[in-house]
């Protein structure tokens, strides 16, 4: 007992950790747009660095968890991870940003999949889904965490502090991994029987698992994506100010937190169905209210907390969901596809929502629109009941 709750808090750290990497160069933009002269949109390689590493990661590192166990892959990747962030700081242009923040994404994509894999592999009996959800909301933690630190971190010790306080934390959190963390005893288990490959989430048995796990992330991923990357330009186009944009998407932020945890509750008592397509439901009604509403501050907070709860949970939630369509010797590796593929989803969402600002969607368009991907989500939920168990 003491050690799954001991590794279950060290894989949540880990997904703390995970969350504030994902939003530091964003975070510290600003500043290195400042210091170094250069243009903000040259800086998009090394923000896009991190997406192309973790899809990389994932795809091609994550899988060896699978066969070598979580707890030499958790470890070594967070060692990368702490390097990593330590080089960030001694960045001194556009590429040499780019090179640490690809390296950053390799550990990052080697290591969400296995501390997923693990947090469900150790979850206790009954509680598999909800604990790898609840585990996964300190991703949104990290994040919140990034941008409530940056002004003092950014006064106390410049940009670099962004960069040089999260990498002592990681190698702190390295050694205790080291120390601490345990391996699966299911994955030990389950190394008893045949040997998955890197391509085991394609074989037959497998296959409409992966499809339905793979499509549901990444249409979630382009919906989330979409709406976070362009509400602080759509607000004042309403009529808010920017101070109170900052806030009300701060709100929707919180709205995905609480989403995630009371999915949680419902996930392990057979109704993931419904809990998953009535949050989707939620969401597609309270996107067309933005149309039929007038835009003030408090009734759009509350339908962006829906929305957020209904979007960002349900990310968590099908991760959790997806851990259920495979043994334990694959899980990695499914995952590792899932993260690999929902980044072009999150690289589409922002995009999309791009073009369809430049041709002139208002926010009440725009929030119309986003209730397309969200009902393929609802219809990928009703999927779910065709998938196999896993054998």
């Amino acid at each position: 007992m003491r050690n799954r709750a001991t590794t279950l808090i060290l894989c949540a750290l880990v997904m703390l950790v995970d969350g504030y990497d994902l939003f530091a160069i964003p975070l510290a933009l600003p500043h290195l747009v400042k210091q170094f002269g250069i243009a903000a949109p040259d800086f998009s390689v090394a923000i896009s660095a991190v997406l192309v590493g973790l899809g990389g990661g994932a795809l091609f590192l994550a899988p060896l968890g699978d066969r070598f166990g979580r707890r030499p892959l958790v470890i070594a990747s967070a060692a990368v991870m702490s390097l990593a962030t330590f080089g960030t700081a001694t960045g001194t242009g556009v590429w040499s940003f780019a090179g640490w923040r690809l390296l950053t994404g390799l550990g990052l994509g080697a290591c969400l999949p296995n501390v997923t894999s693990l947090v469900s592999e150790m979850a206790p009996p009954g509680w598999r889904a909800g604990t790898v959800t609840l585990v996964s909301c300190a991703i949104s933690i990290g994040s919140v965490v990034a941008g409530t630190i940056t002004p003092v971190l950014v006064a106390r010790g410049g940009w670099p502090a962004l960069f040089l306080a999260p990498g002592a934390f990681t190698l702190v959190l390295t050694l205790l991994l080291f120390l601490l963390l345990a391996e699966s005893t299911k994955l030990q288990e389950s190394r008893a029987g045949p040997k998955a490959s890197l391509l085991g989430p394609f074989e037959p048995q497998y296959a409409f698992a992966t499809l339905v796990f793979v499509g549901l992330y990444t249409v979630n991923a382009f919906a989330l994506y979409m709406l976070n990357s362009w509400l602080p330009t759509l607000l004042p186009k309403a009529g808010f100010s920017v101070a109170a944009g900052s806030w009300m998407s701060a709100g929707m932020q919180a709205g995905g937190l609480v989403g995630g945890l009371t999915l949680s509750l419902f996930l392990d008592r057979s109704k993931t169905v419904a809990a998953l397509g009535t949050a989707y439901l939620l969401v597609a009604a309270a996107l067309a209210m933005f149309s039929l509403v007038p835009a003030q501050a408090a009734t759009w907070s509350i339908l962006l907390m829906i929305v957020g709860g209904g979007i960002s949970g349900p990310l968590l939630a099908s991760m959790a969901v997806g851990t259920g369509f495979y043994p334990p010797r694959m899980t990695s590796a499914a995952i590792g596809v899932a993260v690999a593929v929902g980044r072009l989803g999150a690289i589409a969402g922002p995009f999309v929502g791009g073009q369809l600002i430049r041709s002139g969607f208002g926010p009440a368009p725009f929030f119309l629109a986003l209730i397309v991907p969200v009902l393929v989500c609802a219809g990928w939920v009703l999927m779910i009941p065709k998938v196999r168990k896993p054998a």
